[in-house]
């Protein structure tokens, strides 16, 4: 059995956090390096606006914060930025910049953005560019909702253009421009590692897995008719489905709304996942522990449990 990678969720610990200590987040990335971890992963918001509790709010505060169960006061920090402090402190962690809102940035900025935090961490970041959930974040930032898909086609286009030789030129439906040159570029010369998921494998995600991806991070667990589908979408495109990076996670379970999961059980639900070609695993701290002076124990028991796998 390979050894599992894991990966620690930084944004969504405020229970154990204080939620808007960055520089504690920051540290907490070190510890999860000395430990072991593979990667840490920060998710985003620009705003958020009544419709993020519409569902209501979870029971749990160290639940995951999911489309309409959070509430509005959630803080998100903007992950690049946080990213950048933490690829400064550490050297082979990766930094996996997970829920990037695409379509609420111009695509050359976002490439601009990228393209250096890959640089200044040589070659250690991850995206997983997605449209999200949220209307009223689009409204608020006055991008159409309902196009926002269309909008990460044509950004995911740009970037790959962004990526190879300057000058570089568009015409889209959305976005518009002729020979800019794009200097300097990303680590690699197809630029920082690309992951997507979602809540299901609908056609546009499997689509953009085929063309673009290099990993595969779905919300939730996928169905087995879900891989397969993914497998065969790969295959019909002359890519081997081991190209790509299958994230999985562990999985929480809560006595009650005010009592942190055991992460022992948690953890169990790795083997079955490893079976099905899964190789790198999410995990949340303030799932398991309230108290952040204990981020390096915590992080060391996590490794001795992988180690025991």
């Amino acid at each position: 059995m390979t050894r599992p990678r894991m990966l620690m969720i930084l944004t969504e610990n405020g229970t154990t956090s204080g939620g808007n200590d960055l520089p504690t987040l920051v540290r907490w990335a070190r510890c999860a390096e000395d430990a072991g971890f593979d990667a840490v992963m920060a998710s985003e918001h620009v705003v958020l606006g009544p419709d993020a509790g519409a569902n209501g709010i979870m029971g749990n505060p160290r639940a995951y914060a999911l489309p309409g169960n959070q509430d509005p006061f959630t803080p998100w920090p903007n992950s690049i930025v946080l990213l950048s402090a933490i690829a400064s402190v550490t050297e082979a962690l990766r930094l996996v910049a997970g829920a990037i809102l695409a379509p609420l940035r111009h695509p050359l900025l976002l490439a601009r953005e990228l393209g250096t935090l890959d640089l200044v961490s040589e070659g250690r970041l991850v995206v997983q560019p997605t449209v999200s959930w949220s209307r009223d974040e689009y409204a608020a930032l006055s991008v159409p909702f309902d196009r926002r898909g269309r909008i990460l086609d044509e950004q995911l286009d740009v970037l790959r253009r962004c990526w190879g030789p300057s000058p570089v030129s568009f015409q889209g439906e959305f976005f518009q421009f002729d020979d800019v040159y794009f200097e300097p570029k990303a680590y690699r010369p197809d630029g920082p590692r690309l992951w997507f998921g979602g809540q299901r494998l609908h056609a546009s995600v499997l689509r953009r897995l085929v063309e673009y991806g290099h990993g595969f991070h779905p919300l939730g667990a996928p169905s087995d008719e879900d891989l397969q589908t993914l497998r065969t979408g790969l295959a019909a495109s002359g890519r081997s489905p081991d190209e790509l990076e299958l994230i999985g996670g562990v999985r929480a379970v809560f006595p009650d709304d005010r009592s942190c999961a055991d992460l022992g059980q948690a953890m169990s639900a790795i083997p079955a996942q490893v079976e099905q070609g899964y190789t790198t695993f999410c995990l949340k701290p303030s799932q398991f522990i309230d108290d952040g002076a204990r981020i390096g124990a915590f992080c060391a028991e996590v490794m001795r449990r992988v180690d025991s796998i």
